[in-house]
């Protein structure tokens, strides 16, 4: 029997290791097949809450925030575009990639979320972040990120523009930082497992075989 499971995906869309947590997630999804009739919601977490209006150059901000040395960055670049590539994700890092602002990406997901296109406006708003390397805090960015998940751009620019949902986005925000979750991504299902960062596909399958077998 299927057996109807909650998710609760705590993530930023700046946010790399969220892009492989999604794909490693959805990969485990495919394999349990029926087993389980999962229903994902993307919680919002912001990253760089007070990041200004222009970003910031990627490699900058991560030597100043995590003080690694170049040859690091590197490493740790490599690592994170063969896992996305593992997952069917192209993840440019350019040089000049910027870390935006989120919290109108945000919003729009919470929208999104009303009107059952979360999802695809996920993985659309992960390729304009990382793929086409395109700013997050530009309005037209994410109406067309939007217009590509198959939601109405005249609505999308409304949100953004009326500032909707911003309370909606920033009580859940404090909702899970308040529940003890500081780093993402955060994956919880049912209210009751945390698996945190970006895990293999295996990990996930294990835990929703085990709360199939319990439910």
């Amino acid at each position: 029997m299927t057996k109807p499971i909650k998710i609760d995906f705590v993530s930023d869309v700046a946010c790399p290791w969220c892009v492989e947590g999604l794909g490693e997630l959805e990969t485990a999804l495919e394999r349990v097949g029926d087993l389980v009739d999962a229903e994902i919601r993307f919680q919002p977490f912001e990253l760089n809450p007070n990041m200004s209006p222009e970003g910031q150059n990627r490699i900058e901000h991560v030597a100043q925030k995590y003080g690694s040395t170049r040859a690091q960055m590197d490493a740790n670049r490599k690592v994170i575009r063969d896992r996305a590539a593992a997952v069917g994700f192209t993840m440019t890092f350019g040089e000049g990639s910027r870390i935006h602002n989120t919290f109108d990406a945000h919003r729009l997901l919470h929208w999104a979320g009303l009107v059952g296109k979360q999802t695809a406006l996920k993985h659309a708003l992960f390729e304009a972040n990382f793929t086409a390397d395109d700013s997050l805090a530009d309005p037209q960015v994410l109406v067309r990120a939007a217009v590509k998940a198959g939601l109405d751009p005249a609505e999308a620019r409304d949100v953004l523009t009326a500032g909707r949902y911003a309370d909606e986005v920033r009580e859940a925000e404090h909702t899970w930082r308040a529940a003890g979750i500081s780093s993402v991504p955060a994956v919880i299902i049912n209210d009751r497992y945390l698996i945190s960062g970006g895990q293999p596909a295996e990990v996930f399958e294990q835990a929703l075989r085990r709360v199939a077998a319990e439910s």
